[in-house]
């Protein structure tokens, strides 16, 4: 299954905070898209594996994605080496997206900043020739392949975006998305132990972070990505 876009995030939940919109508006357009989750988020606070496995297909129903897996890397263990890659390089060589979306390029969790490395290295190296891999399925060898582009959401740190997406009309979609992770965020009636992401103040500032942005460019919401090389047009026409 070739796909348009494939959506990475180090832990479930990161790709619905990150750009679940941006996802919701390209699926409605008819473009193919999938998420692949690095690890099961099992060090998390609140909830379990178990519980983000049922929640992150949840989700994924939401936004109506082709397709979701897990790498189950380690939460907050994995790292950027050869082993790591080399999984990820067999999946980019599987779904072949021409856009990765991955994590912040730094961020307050560990693991996004580590995230976002090991997959902009992975799709380089996934377009080497001389790199081979096995799709595991089929035992048959896989043609390299590399994005046409990576491209880094923005999570909790307040980045500055090289370029922002119109998301008007799908952040009610995203925030249904992100809620689907009932263990995780706001609920007045959790007995659970509180976390920075658990507070209502940090899923109201999901909306008005989309809210600012898309008020700086003249729309109602909004989410911005940073790029790895400039981003190119055909004319200066092509610019909002």
């Amino acid at each position: 299954m070739k796909l348009d876009i494939l959506a990475i995030g180090a832990h479930p939940d990161d790709v619905e905070l990150g750009c679940g919109a941006t996802l919701a508006k390209e699926i409605s357009k008819g473009k193919k898209v999938g998420i692949i989750d690095l690890t099961r988020g099992e060090l998390g606070t609140r909830g379990t594996a178990e519980t983000r496995d049922i929640e992150s297909q949840d989700a994924a129903d939401i936004l109506g994605v082709v397709m979701r897996t897990n790498m189950e890397f380690a939460d907050g263990f994995f790292v950027n080496d050869k082993l790591h890659q080399l999984e990820l390089i067999k999946m980019i060589r599987k779904y072949q997206p021409d856009i990765v979306l991955c994590n912040a390029i730094d961020d307050r969790h560990i693991d996004h900043g580590k995230g976002s490395k090991l997959v902009s290295d992975a799709c380089f190296l996934s377009g080497l020739l001389k790199i081979d891999t096995k799709c595991e399925e089929s035992e048959m060898w896989q043609d390299p392949w590399r994005p046409k582009q990576v491209y880094h959401y923005i999570q909790w740190k307040n980045i500055e975006p090289d370029f922002v997406v119109d998301v008007t009309g799908f952040i009610d979609k995203k925030m249904d998305a992100v809620l689907a992770y009932k263990t995780q965020f706001f609920n007045p009636d959790s007995k659970g132990p509180q976390t920075p992401i658990s507070s209502k103040n940090f899923t109201d500032s999901v909306i008005y972070r989309a809210r600012d942005l898309g008020r700086l460019i003249g729309v109602e919401h909004a989410e911005g990505f940073t790029v790895e090389r400039y981003p190119a047009v055909d004319s200066i026409f092509d610019l909002k």
